[in-house]
């Protein structure tokens, strides 16, 4: 009889047929935030302690934190909603000011002062510069640039929020993007016809791809849904990418002891931490106040290099030349990686 309130075989106590909600609710969010005090005892010497919780989760001191793994996919998706209540909220504030339309400005060549040039480029600019909106800064000098001449040269009405792309100038896409803007409405097998191209699928293909180029270009609605797309993508890549990189990070340090699980966990901490910023970045601005990314940018950097040392106990000369190398391999697989991204959201919108 006394054994009734536990299961003979595990031992586990028996709770009961009935669920109740509250413990529906607490065994929910026990295992999404890993409740039993792990969360908070891993983000906080995350955050203040670079590399000291990657060296004590190799080192056997596991218990106190949540799983790497784990904690890294709860601050990502933490992320991604933040992300995307930022959004909605600009959406909400273009409705209060019944702006709901892409920006345009009006611009007479005959009577155009300096100081609207000014504003001009400067809206632009800032719309440009919006973090993700993936063109270098040569192309971003080079779409103001090409805003301003036309403004300097016609009457005509410029869309400040749109975007200017090209595929390389003079190549095929680039003719059926030009075409499809000049006579949007013809089919596209009148379409290839008038431009001498053959009927094949590759060609309806990329005209109809021309097509989309131009509604990402001249609409805001259409560019806010590609670049959902572009993340919704680039947030499954990032699962691609991180063990990828960490092949190379184990190809630095191929002399030392760690396996390639151990440095696994140093990158999802440093990733985890770099979306905690980024994070923090649009909170303060959900709230009003205008972040400067470019200071964030430096805390992740000053963060990645202490992380660095502390992790692999190395000099300040060896860990110098190292965090600029892997810097160099980081920034060279994620634009290998952005690029594909865009190609496949681009192919697939």
């Amino acid at each position: 009889m006394g054994n009734e309130n536990f299961c003979p075989d595990c031992g586990q106590a028996n709770k009961g047929d009935k669920i109740t909600f509250k413990s529906f609710v607490y065994e929910m969010f026990n295992g999404f935030f890993n409740f039993e005090a792990k969360f908070w005892n891993t983000i906080i010497p995350l955050l203040t302690k670079p590399g000291k919780v990657s060296k004590d989760y190799i080192t056997g001191k596991r218990q106190r934190y949540s799983n790497p793994f784990r904690f890294y996919l709860t601050v990502s998706i933490l992320f991604f909603l933040i992300l995307g209540f930022s959004k909605s909220l600009d959406k909400f504030k273009e409705l209060k000011n019944g702006n709901t339309e892409d920006e345009v400005t009006q611009v007479d060549n005959n009577n155009l002062p300096k100081t609207d040039l000014d504003s001009l480029e400067t809206r632009i600019s800032k719309q440009l510069n919006k973090p993700w909106i993936p063109l270098d800064s040569v192309q971003k000098k080079k779409i103001i640039a090409d805003a301003l001449e036309k403004a300097k040269d016609t009457t005509q009405v410029i869309n400040t929020d749109a975007l200017n792309v090209s595929f390389g100038g003079d190549t095929r896409l680039d003719k059926f993007v030009t075409f499809q803007k000049k006579y949007p409405d013809i089919p596209i097998d009148d379409a290839l016809d008038s431009l001498r191209y053959e009927k094949t699928l590759i060609n309806r293909f990329l005209y109809n791809r021309g097509k989309v180029a131009n509604l990402v270009i001249t609409k805001k609605a259409s560019r806010e849904q590609f670049l959902n797309q572009l993340l919704s993508y680039g947030s499954i890549a990032l699962f691609i990418f991180l063990p990828i990189f960490t092949l190379f990070l184990k190809l630095f340090y191929i002399r030392g002891k760690l396996t390639y699980v151990d440095h696994l966990v140093f990158v999802f901490h440093t990733q985890t931490v770099f979306f905690m910023l980024l994070s923090i970045y649009y909170l303060i601005d959900i709230f009003g106040i205008d972040p400067q990314l470019w200071i964030f940018a430096i805390l992740f950097l000053v963060y990645l290099f202490l992380a660095i040392r502390k992790f692999y106990h190395q000099g300040i000369f060896k860990t110098l030349l190292k965090f600029v190398l892997l810097n160099f391999v980081y920034i060279t697989i994620s634009s290998i990686g952005v690029t594909i991204v865009l190609l496949l959201s681009f192919a697939l919108y």
